[in-house]
């Protein structure tokens, strides 16, 4: 005799058939209100959507980059500032404080401490080299316009070789130094027919190139064990304050008392007062997308994305500031790009085949 089957209805659900306790059930969730439905989707896209997030965080790298050149450039040339010392140490001051709040209140990384006094002259000496090559780099914009200083800037590489093999007596391959030769040829055109060329802003851009590049090889040496490595942003965190006290001096001594003249000259024009914070703000953002971008892509992405800033930073510098160019000029850039292009993808075969 096969027993009867009846129906429930159970509320929120559709007319079903009674089975029995021991069977699974599956409950049907309440479908819910169109408007909620659209809202979750908007959300989880913003929310979820790493494309996105990279294509922006990539947009604000180029922009800070880009943005505190022309910002330096326009303040030390066109505006009449001529501090650069001075800027160099709000800039420092200004990345000191970003990094204290982006550390210890947005927690963007876990806060690292400083262990030992050996680790400490190790930072300090590291902020020193940082102060010369800042300084020299925003002393370089008041003689030469952006695009010769980024040309002059993107020899970098030929600079890292030098100084890898004269500190840590480290070969690279041939066809890595091969490379660089249309790094320093390139550089040896577009300075031979510079329309604005500077003696002295060109020498102290080259020691800027060649202190960051410096700052580089020693980082690598001095900050290699695992109880003294510490996260970039911590690093910065360190490094900023030490480089405005290295600095404070320096301003005091050769550019005088630019504290009062700068507010003597807020009282008149109070613009100024914007420009300073807006480009010692932009300063930071530098070093915060750089850990950004890094950590959302690769570091080799960012080696590429700094090839290509060079390229972009020159062509917007001579829209907005219309300094002449000419074409051996540009093929001189041009030649030196193909050339850290080259050294790029030589140094990244080298690692290949030594791994």
């Amino acid at each position: 005799m096969v027993e009867a089957q009846t129906w429930t209805t159970r509320r929120m659900s559709n007319p079903r058939l009674e089975t029995g306790a021991n069977d699974q059930m599956l409950d049907i969730p309440v479908t819910p209100p169109g408007d909620v439905r659209n809202n979750n989707m908007s959300w989880s896209y913003f929310s979820f959507s790493p494309n996105l997030m990279t294509a922006m965080i990539i947009a604000s790298w180029y922009f800070s980059n880009i943005g505190v050149l022309l910002l330096n450039k326009y303040l030390l040339s066109f505006y009449g500032f001529r501090y650069p010392i001075f800027l160099t140490m709000l800039h420092m001051l200004s990345c000191a404080a970003y990094s204290y709040a982006a550390i210890n209140f947005l927690e963007l990384v876990p806060l690292q401490h400083i262990h030992s006094k050996r680790q400490f002259l190790k930072i300090l000496a590291l902020s020193a080299i940082f102060c010369f090559s800042v300084v020299c780099g925003n002393t370089s914009l008041r003689y030469l316009p952006v695009s010769f200083n980024q040309a002059i800037g993107a020899t970098t590489p030929f600079f890292t070789a030098i100084f890898a093999f004269v500190i840590t007596c480290k070969k690279e391959s041939g066809e890595v130094y091969l490379a660089l030769v249309p790094v320093v040829f390139g550089i040896v055109l577009a300075s031979n027919s510079e329309p604005l060329f500077h003696l002295f802003g060109f020498l102290v851009c080259l020691g800027s190139t060649a202190g960051r590049a410096l700052k580089s090889v020693v980082q690598g040496i001095i900050l290699t064990s695992e109880a003294e490595k510490l996260h970039s942003m911590n690093l910065l965190l360190y490094m900023a304050p030490m480089a405005a006290m290295i600095l404070l001096p320096f301003t005091l001594y050769i550019e005088g008392n630019v504290a009062a003249v700068t507010a003597e000259k807020a009282k008149g024009d109070p613009f100024i007062v914007f420009l300073l914070i807006g480009n010692a703000t932009v300063a930071y953002l530098v070093n915060l997308t750089n850990f950004l971008v890094t950590k959302h892509t690769s570091a080799l992405t960012l080696q590429v994305l700094g090839n290509a800033k060079a390229a972009v930073a020159a062509v917007v510098s001579v829209l907005i500031f219309r300094n002449p160019v000419t074409v051996m000029g540009i093929t001189g850039f041009a030649v030196t790009l193909m050339g850290v292009v080259l050294y790029s993808e030589a140094k990244k075969r080298s690692k290949v085949t030594t791994h």
